[in-house]
């Protein structure tokens, strides 16, 4: 989706820098800009890592006489504030030197690139020649700078002594390995005939992970790196709805992808889907298949044509139901021999065909299912069961199934399992701790980690909840060193709760399990300080209780739960004021996706909001590039969001109908300067009448030159 023609910084050297050979192919043509992602325009964090890169080069070179020397200078900075003169560590700076011409230094040509920590280069500005000055005449070369912490790190290789694209080809490839292909692509393929072959002949073109990227870098991606390498490439992400179309636009090109070994949909139709299928078949290569709907299925006839891959050794399925609808069990009589190592199911699926499903893998070593449902179907004929003696690692999620059910599959198939993880819920025989002694004692002899989760009630049992869950205790799990732990919903509700399973060893110390947690769920505002654990590592919160009063108490409170800096996602599930969103986005300045079931600001003026202090703070300093909104009442707030996240690259809302093209206008204005990294629109709830409406909108209005729509599930999607 784009609304003007695109312009990327670039830097143009007016000059050459010898290259590896005298060959005039290899120098840099002096009249092209170079487009480095790798030098000009990464962020501060690639430049970092660049700058380790050519330290580690430096040690190497002390070893190794191989190894172009490269001269490493640091040099203390104190910086100052601007405004107050006072000596503060307080800004980050980046900054590229490039010589000018041949063997002679012009020190007039220097051009530096100067950036606030995590944001892009665009603007230039000359440097004076009091920096110069202070370098001897040898040191004058290709100079790269990271300012850090108080120190100026300044890594000069010396054109007189060694030359750029003398870098070993491994230091390049480990550089590429940090950065996208597309950016790897743009800036080093037509740098000179090295750099050209120096990619050809790696396995970068050959893994291609497109994920949701502006419509004009996925043309140049598409034409520049897909349809070139395509017969090289043998892993294959398609994430945007829109490219499955494009890539393959009659279904049998997938027959050119001759190496292709692993393919990956993200919201893909079913429909298309289905239309694939037979061509993955004749790929001599092909083993692995992700696949995520974008749509609701129907039915389960999707689990035949996986089982129709007579090759495939793993495959993850994601899929969605409508509410209420119920699926019919699926019966694979015919397919009773697939090679099929890893499953993972994400979605309902029917237990009574759990049994079926089973049988057909007598390779399986590996077995997910998140959602195991009850299936009100006459019951049909059963395959025998098998062997599975390569399975090892089974986690299922059981809603509502009966523990003496669920304990035949496990007789049945799990007699070699070492790992095995449940989720449950209702039936409290699942809290039966003799019962699962017997069982695993009979059916499970190799099991090693115990891991399960149950949340119900004691209500067929005269012990009481405690009691029964102390059973838990007895030699049986002490010797195997499983321990458990519990916790209650609500205090005056003691008859039940969560059970659930701690470190499967003892020597795992507490603190590692709080440093493993990556996700946090809060579900009520009434956290006391002195029972909070910390959790050092978490980047994704999500808050489902509504916040009366944000105060400095709540976010120290938060703060000593999690690092609020460190959050890349962040979900809120109940409706916040607007001004306690700024307040909490001021603490989370490295979030990337925010997601919102409503917000309102009805009670304070939009214009009073956007000029102060706090607003200006988080509209600089935040970098959300996704942002969801279940449900927005007024365009006026959509208008006030917008103006706070001006990074937004993708946008998914549900607004009321009578808006929705005053929303179109709003966010595709070619003057609307906040939205010019938007790309991706998605607009839920929309009638089916208005995607020919919004087309002609666009033409009459002339928003959008090159874009494509989709209608999918209610959804209007514009890229």
């Amino acid at each position: 989706m784009s609304n003007s023609n695109d312009s990327t910084t670039a830097i143009s050297v007016e000059g050459s820098i010898p290259a590896a050979s005298n060959s005039n192919e290899d120098i840099i043509n002096i009249n092209k800009p170079i487009r480095l992602s790798s030098l000009p325009l990464m962020s501060l964090e690639q430049a970092k890592l660049f700058a380790c890169h050519i330290e580690n080069l430096y040690e190497q070179s002390l070893n190794d006489k191989t190894v172009c020397p490269i001269e490493i200078i640091y040099e203390k900075v104190l910086m100052k504030n601007a405004e107050t003169k006072q000596e503060e560590i307080k800004f980050d700076e980046y900054r590229v030197y490039i010589p000018n011409g041949d063997t002679k230094y012009d020190r007039e040509k220097w051009r530096s690139e100067t950036i606030q920590k995590g944001e892009t280069l665009c603007t230039y500005e000359l440097q004076n020649q009091e920096a110069d000055s202070k370098l001897s005449e040898e040191d004058k070369g290709y100079k790269f700078s990271v300012r850090l912490t108080g120190y100026q790190i300044v890594t000069t290789i010396n054109i007189n002594k060694s030359r750029f694209q003398d870098l070993a080809n491994e230091i390049f490839y480990e550089i590429f390995e940090y950065l996208d292909i597309h950016h790897v692509h743009k800036g080093f393929f037509n740098f000179n005939k090295r750099f050209k072959n120096l990619l050809n002949n790696s396995n970068l073109l050959t893994k291609i992970n497109i994920s949701t990227i502006s419509k004009s870098d996925f043309d140049y991606y598409y034409r520049n790196i897909v349809i070139r390498n395509r017969e090289r490439i043998n892993l294959l992400r398609l994430s945007n709805p829109f490219t499955t179309d494009i890539i393959f636009p009659p279904t049998n090109i997938i027959l050119k992808f001759i190496s292709l070994e692993t393919l990956i949909f993200d919201n893909i139709h079913v429909k298309y889907l289905n239309k694939i299928f037979d061509y993955l078949l004749d790929l001599p290569k092909f083993h692995s298949l992700t696949i995520s709907f974008i749509d609701y299925i129907e039915s389960l006839d999707i689990f035949i044509q996986i089982f129709r891959l007579s090759k495939l050794e793993y495959c993850k399925i994601i899929y969605k139901i409508k509410n209420n609808q119920s699926l019919l069990p699926i019966y694979l009589t015919k397919y009773d021999s697939s090679c099929i190592q890893y499953f993972i199911i994400n979605g309902d699926f029917p237990f009574n065909s759990l049994h079926n499903l089973l049988s057909c893998l007598p390779q399986l070593h590996h077995s997910s299912i998140n959602s195991l449902v009850n299936c009100h179907d006459t019951e049909r004929e059963e395959l025998s069961p098998i062997e599975l003696k390569y399975l090892k690692y089974v986690f299922l999620k059981l809603n509502f199934i009966d523990f003496y059910e669920f304990e035949k599959i496990i007789k049945n198939f799990f007699h070699y399992i070492q790992i095995l993880r449940l989720t449950t819920c209702f039936d409290e025989v699942y809290l039966n701790a003799k019962q699962w002694e017997d069982l695993i004692l009979s059916s499970m002899p190799y099991l090693r980690i115990f891991d399960i989760n149950h949340e119900g009630s004691i209500r067929n049992n005269t012990s009481t909840y405690h009691d029964i869950i102390d059973r838990f205790n007895s030699s049986f799990w002490l010797e195997k060193e499983w321990y458990f732990s519990h916790q209650h919903n609500w205090s005056h509700s003691l008859d039940s709760g969560i059970f659930y399973s701690t470190n499967p060893y003892r020597s795992y110390t507490s603190e590692m399990n709080l440093n493993s947690v990556k996700y946090v769920s809060i579900c009520e505002q009434n956290i006391t300080n002195n029972h909070v654990n910390y959790f050092p590592n978490v980047i994704q919160l999500t808050i489902k209780f509504y916040i009366e009063t944000f105060d400095e108490l709540f976010t120290t409170t938060l703060n000593r739960l999690i690092p609020l800096s460190q959050l890349t996602r962040l979900v809120i599930k109940y409706s916040f004021s607007f001004e306690n969103i700024i307040k909490l986005l001021s603490f989370t300045s490295n979030l990337c996706t925010l997601k919102l079931n409503s917000f309102s600001s009805n009670k304070i003026n939009s214009n009073l909001i956007i000029q102060s202090e706090i607003f200006q703070y988080v509209s600089k300093t935040n970098k959300i590039k996704n942002l969801d909104i279940k449900n927005c009442n007024s365009l006026d707030n959509i208008q006030l969001i917008v103006n706070l996240l001006s990074q937004l690259e993708y946008f998914k809302i549900i607004v009321n109908r009578k808006e929705i093209k005053q929303l179109i206008r709003f966010l595709l204005s070619k003057s609307n300067t906040k939205t010019q990294h938007l790309f991706f629109l998605c607009i839920s709830d929309v009638p089916v009448s208005y995607p020919k409406e919004l087309k002609a909108l666009i033409r009459l209005e002339n928003l959008l030159h090159d874009y494509r729509i989709k209608y999918l599930n209610r959804d209007l999607y514009i890229w």
